[in-house]
């Protein structure tokens, strides 16, 4: 079966055989048991273990799969019902766990098209295809996308690194591109508590090359965490756990309770150009 991911190595076409991917010119990338292919080359891993650990996947998987961020994902598969052509090939940029992956894969297949996601997080991306067999799911890096030019109708990149050229160049002229960033003021209770002087984040429409805009669409919800391990694994899947004030954080590990705010906007962009 031909893949939805090209060969790291050549750039060709892969073609999913029985244990592996395998190319033309004969590279070939084992598929692991859990179901995921590496496809992450040697001279663009720079480290031993990139992307999140072991550990901080585990505390996204707990917090997502209690329910809190359901608001933004029935958003993003409303979203890519309406805007994903017919039987599309959607590629979920940054995938992590597969959490909102595995709902955007019900989306790609009513519409009978198919889905891959991608991480450089290799515990992420095991979940992630323990969670969504239907998919393809493979270790690499969003600077270096392992898929073919034009060969994407819909690209979703939720909370991950922007890698806008490579976006670029994967999405099919007039494909879509569903970009979640957070609000102003999203988890503002939990910085208000980590930080001294809690600040909001920015908020702009940016434009990119070879994108233009169609909507931002907003996304607000209020939740109550309930014991300190909730509140410990959303600390530990924000930016805010690396860059708190040991003082903060020490704050935040004695609440057993914790009305948050989750604040988001999907920034929707059409790939410019002709079919």
């Amino acid at each position: 079966m031909e893949s939805l991911f090209c060969c790291p190595v050549c750039g060709g076409v892969l073609v999913r055989e029985e244990g592996r991917y395998c190319c033309q010119k004969g590279h070939s990338f084992d598929i692991a048991r859990e179901g995921y292919v590496n496809l992450l080359p040697a001279n663009q891993q720079h480290s031993k273990t990139p992307g999140d650990d072991k550990e901080m996947a585990a505390a996204r998987t707990r917090f997502l799969e209690g329910g809190w961020y359901t608001p933004l994902r029935e958003a993003l598969c409303t979203l890519a019902a309406e805007l994903a052509s017919d039987a599309p090939s959607l590629l979920d940029a940054g995938c992590g766990e597969g959490w909102y992956t595995q709902a955007l894969a019900e989306v790609a297949a009513a519409k009978g098209g198919r889905l891959a996601g991608i991480d450089l997080s290799k515990p992420a991306v095991k979940k992630a295809a323990r969670r969504c067999p239907a998919g393809e799911f493979a270790v690499g890096t969003l600077y270096h996308l392992p898929a073919a030019d034009s060969s994407v109708d819909l690209l979703v990149n939720c909370f991950s690194p922007l890698a806008a050229g490579e976006f670029a160049r994967v999405v099919k002229p007039r494909g879509k591109f569903l970009y979640v960033v957070p609000g102003p003021r999203h988890l503002w209770e939990l910085k208000e508590i980590v930080y001294d002087r809690p600040y909001e984040n920015g908020e702009r429409w940016e434009e990119y090359p070879g994108f233009r805009y169609l909507k931002v669409v907003p996304v607000e919800t209020r939740f109550t965490l309930r014991d300190s391990r909730a509140i410990q694994d959303l600390f530990g899947m924000t930016p805010y756990y690396w860059k708190s004030p040991k003082s903060g954080a020490e704050r935040l590990a004695g609440l057993d309770r914790l009305t948050v705010t989750g604040q988001f906007r999907i920034h929707v962009m059409e790939r410019t150009g002709e079919e």
